[in-house]
C-alpha cells in the first residue's frame, strides 16, 4: 500500500522524567521537616515516570479485576484477580511505605514524607491508592482498642505486600480497609442497619448488607453495626486463625466511572466474626479516626491528577504547532497551561500543609491537631471539587490527541470525581466544616492564624479575610451557604500559604484571580500583566 502522509507534528510520549521534579512539592516536604526523605522520593519519582510505569497503570485498568464466588467445585471462595499490574503497583507502594508505614516511623515529617511519596506514585494509577490509603488510616482508628493495635499494627505497618486470603497471622503484611455505607442510609451512617450480636467469648457476630466495601482482598476491615449499646466500630477479619474464611460474601464488584482497577464491592455479612473497636455506642467517634486519614489522601490524590494533567498539557504544548509556532507561545494557550499550573501548585502546596500538620498533631501537638480538623475538612471540599475541572481542562489542551485512551487523559479525567465523593461528598464534606467550626471553636482559631501569617502582604488577601469576618460574623443560615463559606477559607488558605512559600508570579497571580474581583469562571481567565512564562517555568517536565 503506497504512503499517503507522513506523521509529523505530533508531541513524544512523556517518559523518562522525575514526577518528583516539583518545585512546589520539594519545597514542602523541605518545611514540613521531611527533607530526609528526597532521595527515596526522587528515586520512586524517576520510576513514576518511565514507560513502563505507564504501561502498568494501563494494564491495571484495562484488565478489570474479577470476582470469583464459587471454585469449580461449587465451594463458596469469595475471592478476586487482579491483572500482575496491580500487583506490580501495589508491591512498590507499599515497598516504599505508602500505607501505614510512617505510624512506625518515629522520625519527624514520616507522615508529610509519606504523603510526598504518595502524590508521586498516584501519578502512574490512582486505583491501587485505595487500600494503601485505608491502611495508612487504620492505625489510629484500631488503636482506640490497644490489644487489637498491638496484635495487628506491626504487620499493617511492614513493608510487605503480601497477597491472598491466608491467617493474618501466617503473613509478611496485612492491608486494611473501610465498609461503612449501605443502601439505605449512604453517608447517613447512623441508619446503618446491619446487626452486632455479642458473642460469649467477647467477639460479635455481625449479619447485614454493606453497599461499598471497596479492596474487598485486603486482611482486616473497619465496619459500623448496631450493637445493643448503638452504633459501634468493628474489626473483621477476611479469614480466620484457623485459616477458614470468615462469612463475608462478595455479591457484586461494582462497575465504575472510574477508579477501575480497584476491585469495589457489595457485600453480605452473614454472623461474619468481628472484633469490638472502642468503645460500644460510640462507632462514628472511633471511626472517624480513619476517616480523617483517608480524606488527607483525598486530597493528595486530586492534587497527584492536577499535577499529572498538567505535565501532560504542558509537554504537549511545548511540541505541537498551530499557526507557526508552538501551542506553548500562544498567548491564550499560555493564559490556559498557567491557570492551570497555579491550581495545581496551590493544591500541592497546601497538600504539604495539611500532611504536616498530620504529622505534628500525630506527635502531639494540640495546635496542629486543632489546625488539621478544620483544614483536612475544608482542603478535601475544595481540591477535591477542581480537580474535574481541572482534568477536563488539561485534556482539552491536547485536543483530540486528549480524547483518546491512548493518551492517559481520558483515564485521568473518569478518575477524578471520585475523591470529591468518597469519604463524603462535596454537601458532607461542607457540612462537617460548620459541625468542626461548633464542636471545636479552637480549629476556626487555628486555621484562621495560618491565613492571617500573610496579612498585609496581598490586598486580596486582606479583603478576603475581611469577608470570612462577615461571614461568621452571622451564622443563622450557614448551612444553605456552606459552600461559599468553604470556597473562601479555602482559597484564602492557599493564598497565604502561596504568599509566604512561592515565587511572586505565583502568589500574585493567585490571589488576583481566586480573590479579585473579576475572578474567572473557566481556566484562562489570568489577569493582564501575569509573569506566565515565571509559572510555566515551574510546570515543566524535568529528567
Amino acid at each position: 500500500m503506497p504512503a499517503t502522509h507522513e506523521v509529523f507534528n505530533q508531541a513524544s510520549p512523556l517518559e523518562d522524567y522525575d514526577v518528583a521534579a516539583d518545585d512546589a512539592l520539594t519545597a514542602g516536604l523541605e518545611r514540613e521537616g521531611a527533607g530526609w526523605a528526597a532521595g527515596e522520593l526522587h528515586e520512586l519519582g524517576r520510576l513514576a515516570g518511565t514507560a513502563r510505569a505507564r504501561a502498568w497503570g494501563e494494564q491495571a485498568n484495562a484488565n478489570e479485576p474479577e470476582l470469583r464466588t464459587h471454585d469449580r467445585y461449587g465451594n463458596r471462595i469469595d475471592e478476586v484477580d487482579f491483572h500482575p499490574a496491580w500487583h506490580v503497583l501495589m508491591d512498590t507502594a507499599v515497598g516504599h511505605g505508602l500505607h501505614a508505614a510512617p505510624w512506625a516511623d518515629e522520625r519527624p515529617g514520616a507522615h508529610a514524607a509519606r504523603a510526598a511519596k504518595f502524590f508521586v506514585w498516584s501519578q502512574v494509577e490512582g486505583g491501587h491508592g485505595c487500600p494503601v490509603s485505608m491502611t495508612y488510616a487504620a492505625v489510629p482508628a484500631l488503636r482506640h482498642s490497644p490489644e487489637l493495635a498491638a496484635r495487628f499494627e506491626p504487620l499493617l505497618t511492614a513493608r510487605s505486600y503480601d497477597f491472598g486470603l491466608r491467617a493474618p497471622g501466617t503473613k509478611q503484611g496485612l492491608l486494611a480497609g473501610m465498609s461503612m455505607t449501605e443502601k439505605q442510609g449512604g453517608s447517613d451512617v447512623r441508619a446503618n442497619t446491619t446487626r452486632a450480636v455479642p458473642a460469649a467469648d467477647g467477639s460479635y457476630r455481625l449479619t447485614g448488607h454493606k453497599w461499598f466495601t471497596s479492596a474487598p482482598m485486603g486482611d482486616l476491615f473497619l465496619t459500623l453495626a448496631q450493637a445493643p449499646e448503638g452504633l459501634t466500630c468493628f474489626l473483621v477479619p477476611r479469614v480466620l486463625d484457623d485459616g477458614s474464611r470468615n462469612a463475608l460474601r462478595l455479591q457484586r464488584l461494582k462497575d465504575k466511572l472510574g477508579n477501575r482497577s480497584n476491585a469495589s464491592s457489595e457485600i453480605e455479612y452473614e454472623e461474619a466474626f468481628a472484633w469490638r473497636v472502642g468503645e460500644p455506642g460510640k462507632g462514628v467517634r472511633t471511626i472517624i479516626e480513619m476517616v480523617n486519614g483517608t480524606r488527607l489522601d483525598c486530597v493528595i490524590g486530586s492534587a497527584a491528577g492536577m499535577r499529572a494533567g498538567l505535565l501532560q498539557a504542558v509537554h504537549h504544548a511545548s511540541e505541537r504547532r498551530a499557526f507557526g509556532r508552538a501551542l506553548i507561545d500562544q498567548p491564550l494557550m499560555r493564559n490556559v497551561l498557567a491557570d492551570l499550573a497555579l491550581e495545581s501548585e496551590a493544591a500541592t502546596t497546601l497538600m504539604t500543609r495539611l500532611a504536616g500538620a498530620a504529622d505534628r498533631s500525630a506527635r502531639g501537638d494540640a495546635g496542629e491537631a486543632a489546625f488539621r480538623r478544620l483544614a483536612v475538612a475544608v482542603g478535601k471540599f475544595w481540591v477535591t471539587k477542581r480537580a474535574p475541572a481541572h482534568a477536563a481542562e488539561a485534556l482539552e489542551c491536547l485536543g483530540g490527541n486528549g480524547y483518546v485512551e491512548e493518551s492517559g487523559m481520558p483515564r485521568l479525567f473518569r478518575e477524578s470525581p471520585l475523591n470529591s465523593i468518597w469519604e463524603g461528598s462535596g454537601n458532607v464534606a461542607a457540612l462537617d466544616v460548620l459541625r468542626a467550626m461548633a464542636k471545636s471553636p479552637e480549629s476556626v482559631e487555628a486555621l484562621l492564624a495560618e491565613v492571617r501569617l500573610a496579612e498585609g502582604a496581598d490586598p486580596h488577601l486582606d479583603a478576603a479575610l475581611k469577608r470570612i469576618g462577615a461571614e461568621l460574623s452571622d451564622l443563622s443560615d450557614a448551612e444553605f451557604r456552606a459552600r461559599e463559606l468553604v470556597r473562601l477559607l479555602a482559597v484564602s488558605l492557599q493564598a497565604s500559604l502561596l504568599l509566604r512559600f512561592a515565587p511572586a508570579p505565583v502568589a500574585e497571580a493567585f490571589t488576583a484571580s481566586r480573590l479579585g474581583e473579576g475572578r474567572g469562571d473557566v481556566f484562562g481567565t489570568l489577569p493582564r500583566g501575569t509573569d506566565t512564562g515565571a509559572i510555566l517555568d515551574r510546570a515543566r517536565p524535568r529528567g
